[in-house]
C-alpha cells in the first residue's frame, strides 16, 4: 500500500502528485484501462486535487481519462455541477482536459445495470447474523465491464449504515442496483445507527466487501481522511487495504467525545445536502450525544425538500422508529426497504408498544419543508427565520450544544451506552 495520514498535520497537492504516480505507476496497474469512480457533490473531499493528479499522469498516455459518478439514489449531477466537483469549467474541459470524460450513474434503468450474483437465503442469514432471510440480486453499473480494472477515489468518515463509509461503498451502494441497496440499507436500520456508526467491522461492510468480490476485475482505491476542508491522510491499494487504514485515521479523527448528553442540539446542516434524504446525515451524526427526552433541530433554511427521488414514498410512510415498521411490516409491503431505513435513521431509535410509538429523542425541521408537511411525516417544524444562531452557541454547560457543520463529525458520548460491534 502506499500513501500516509496524520493527525497533527496535512498532505500536499504535491504529496497528492507523489502517491498516485507512485500507484499508478506500479506494473500491476500501469497499463490496465481504468475506470475512476468518484463521490457526487454531497461528501466533502478535495476531488479536484484528485482529478487533476491522476488526469495529468494518465492522460499523455491514453485516449481518454474515465469517470463514474458514485450516486447511490442521489439525483444526476448536471454539468455544472460536475465542473464544480472537479474544480474545473467547460471552457478548461474543452481546452485543458478533453480526455476527461464523465458519467452518472443511474440506479434504476435496468438498461445499465447488470447481475453479477445472488445472496442467497442461507447466505443473508448469515452475513446478517440471522437478522435477514431473503434471496437478493446484486446488480451493478454494466460500464464497468468496459475496463480492466476500477479506481475507487473518495473519503472515509463514520457512517450511519456501514459503519464507516469509503472503500467497496463506493460500489454498493455508489453504481449498484436498488435490491442490494435496500437489503443492507435495511440491515443497518435493523442494528441501528447509534449501534453501527463508527465501528469498522459491522454486517453491512460484510455484505458490501462480499458483493464487492464477485467482480472479476480489479477493485483499487484512493482512501481519504479529510480534516476540515485539508486532506489528512491519503491510501492508495486495493479496495480493502486502503480502506482499512483510512477507517483507522478516520476513527481517530472525525469522533468527537462528549462527558454528557445534550437536551437540546442545533444541527446546521451545509448547503452540500440539498435534501433531507441527505440533510439527514445531520441526526445521524448527532443522535448519540441527544439526551433521552432531548430535542435536536436540524438547521437547514435552504433544504425545500424532502428527497428529490424519494420524496413522494417518504410523505406517505412518514417518519418512524424502527419497532413501528418491524412490528408491522404487512402494511409496508412494497415499501423500498431503503427508504424505511432512512426512515428509521431520521427519527431515531425508539419503541412501539401497545401501537403508540415512543422515539427517544423530538426531530425538527428548520427548512423551508412547510409545517403542515412537516407534521404529516411526523416530524416537529421550528420556523427557521426563528432561530438566532448567537443564543445557541457557547452553551454546552447548560446542556445545549451548536453544530455548525453537521453530518460529517461523530459525536459520541465517552461513556456509550449502546456499546460497540466486533
Amino acid at each position: 500500500m502506499i500513501g500516509s495520514g496524520f493527525i497533527d498535520k496535512y498532505l500536499s497537492e504535491a504529496d497528492v502528485r507523489q502517491y498516485c504516480h507512485e500507484f499508478l505507476d506500479r506494473e500491476d496497474v500501469r497499463n490496465k484501462k481504468l475506470l475512476f469512480i468518484v463521490p457526487d457533490h454531497t461528501r466533502t473531499a478535495p476531488i479536484d486535487v484528485m482529478f487533476r493528479a491522476v488526469y495529468d499522469i494518465l492522460a499523455p498516455k491514453r485516449n481518454s481519462v474515465d469517470f463514474l459518478i458514485a450516486l447511490g439514489t442521489h439525483p444526476p449531477m448536471s454539468e455544472e455541477m460536475i465542473y464544480q466537483r472537479m474544480g474545473i469549467t467547460r471552457n478548461l474541459h474543452l481546452r485543458v482536459y478533453a480526455k476527461a470524460r464523465f458519467f452518472n450513474h443511474f440506479w434504476k434503468d435496468p438498461g445499465q445495470l447488470a447481475k453479477i450474483g445472488t445472496f442467497g437465503i442461507s447466505e443473508t442469514e448469515e452475513i446478517s447474523n440471522g437478522l435477514l432471510s431473503q434471496k437478493v440480486d446484486i446488480l451493478i453499473n454494466k460500464k464497468i465491464f468496459e475496463y480492466e480494472a476500477l479506481v475507487i477515489i473518495g473519503p472515509v468518515f463514520p457512517h450511519e449504515v456501514v459503519g464507516f463509509s469509503g472503500g467497496n461503498k463506493y460500489l454498493f451502494p455508489g453504481i449498484a442496483g436498488q435490491e442490494i441497496i435496500d437489503m443492507f440499507h435495511w440491515l443497518g436500520a435493523l442494528i441501528t445507527n447509534p449501534v453501527i456508526i463508527g465501528t469498522k467491522n459491522t454486517p453491512v461492510r460484510h455484505v458490501v466487501d462480499r458483493a464487492a468480490a464477485l467482480l472479476p476485475m480489479p477493485r483499487l482505491c484512493f482512501a481519504m481522511v479529510v480534516k476540515g476542508t485539508e486532506l489528512a491522510g491519503l491510501f492508495a491499494g486495493n479496495a480493502e487495504e486502503a480502506w482499512s487504514a483510512a477507517a483507522d485515521l478516520s476513527d481517530k479523527l472525525h469522533i468527537l467525545y462528549k462527558e454528557k448528553p445534550f437536551n437540546r442540539v442545533l444541527s446546521c446542516a451545509p448547503e452540500m445536502y440539498d435534501d433531507l434524504w441527505t440533510g439527514g446525515k445531520c441526526m445521524y451524526k448527532l443522535e448519540p450525544v441527544v439526551a433521552d427526552g432531548g430535542e435536536l433541530i436540524i438547521y437547514a433554511p435552504h433544504i425545500t425538500e424532502i428527497s428529490v427521488t424519494h420524496g413522494a414514498v417518504i410523505e406517505k410512510i412518514g417518519y418512524h422508529v424502527r419497532d413501528y415498521f418491524v412490528k408491522q411490516m404487512d402494511r409496508f409491503a412494497g415499501v423500498p426497504a431503503g427508504v424505511m431505513a432512512h426512515s428509521t435513521h431520521v427519527k431515531g431509535i425508539g419503541s412501539l408498544k401497545n401501537g403508540v410509538e415512543k422515539p427517544r429523542v423530538t426531530v425538527k425541521l428548520a427548512t423551508r419543508i412547510p409545517p403542515e408537511l412537516c407534521k404529516k411525516i411526523n416530524l416537529g417544524y421550528v420556523d427557521p427565520d426563528s432561530i438566532d444562531i448567537e443564543k445557541w452557541k457557547d452553551r454546552e454547560d447548560e446542556g445545549i450544544l451548536y453544530v455548525p457543520k453537521a453530518g460529517e463529525m461523530l459525536y459520541r458520548l465517552k461513556e456509550n451506552p449502546w456499546g460497540k460491534m466486533g
